[in-house]
């Protein structure tokens, strides 16, 4: 196996190289990020439901975890325009991240692609100064589409990681607009 990685090194256009190590990084970076991101907005979105359920228990006040709970102390009376705050800064909160991780999804099967058109011209520049099999032709193209297979495999990951972060965060904002709601009818 080592050694088979060291000929595809040898004989891959250093184009090729740089994209793979490219999306190795990308890939590292999509992965903390996605799994950051997910415990932490599993462990905030706990938070607001528990708050959620005390409050359709019957408590008079939202949860002092709740994230709503600090805009409400700036003001001894539960306004809309409060309210309406906390829910904005609740959202850029919860969806910090998911513009890298759309980055990503859109651009690492372009980068790929790059990587893969490099390699073909390599190879048929090399095939036009020699006089070229069709196994030179047929090695080359293997070696090039590497690139094009890890670019499209990062992106199955980016755009999965952050369809689910997307999904975390708009039932947390629900969750969130759901304590307003039943605070705001309350003063009513």
């Amino acid at each position: 196996m080592f050694n088979e990685i060291l000929d595809f090194y040898l004989i891959s256009h250093p184009v090729t190289i740089g994209v793979l190590v490219l999306l190795a990084v990308y890939f590292i970076v999509l992965n903390w990020v996605f799994f950051y991101r997910y415990f932490s907005l599993n462990n905030w979105l706990e938070i607001e439901n528990n708050s959620f359920e005390s409050l359709l228990l019957g408590s008079s006040s939202l949860n002092s975890n709740s994230y709503l709970f600090k805009f409400l102390q700036m003001n001894a009376s539960a306004k809309k325009e409060v309210l309406d705050l906390g829910m904005l800064s609740a959202t850029k909160e919860a969806t910090k991240g998911l513009a890298l991780i759309s980055v990503f999804a859109s651009t690492t099967p372009f980068i790929g692609l790059f990587g893969t058109v490099v390699s073909i011209l390599d190879t048929f520049t090399y095939i036009g100064q020699s006089s070229g099999s069709m196994s030179v032709i047929s090695n080359g193209v293997s070696d090039a589409l590497v690139a094009t297979a890890a670019g499209i495999f990062v992106a199955i990951f980016a755009f999965s990681y952050h369809q689910i972060l997307k999904r975390k965060s708009f039932d947390l904002i629900n969750f969130l607009q759901m304590q307003s709601d039943a605070i705001l009818s309350r003063k009513e």
